[in-house]
């Protein structure tokens, strides 16, 4: 049994490929900015609605400033600075 090969559409040679895309950059990392559990307005920003924390895909953070940005919302919470 022979496999057909699928033919292209016109959605999937409009459509970029990943590897074209440009990379997210972090914003944090643009603007040097130092993540702190003193700052609830910043830390507004990674927190839904609901309170949970915002996912480094969504936030568009790196792996780093993730890392810092979790560990001081759980600051600023048990703090009450951020519900």
């Amino acid at each position: 049994m022979v496999k057909k090969k699928r033919e292209k559409t016109k959605r999937d040679s409009t459509r970029p490929r990943m590897s074209e895309m440009p990379k997210r950059k972090c914003k944090l990392c643009e603007d040097q900015v130092q993540v702190d559990y003193k700052q609830p307005e910043l830390l507004r920003r990674f927190i839904t609605e609901r309170g949970k924390i915002v996912g480094r895909h969504s936030s568009g953070a790196c792996a780093k400033h993730q890392r810092e940005i979790t560990r001081a919302i759980k600051r600023a919470r048990i703090m009450l600075l951020v519900r």
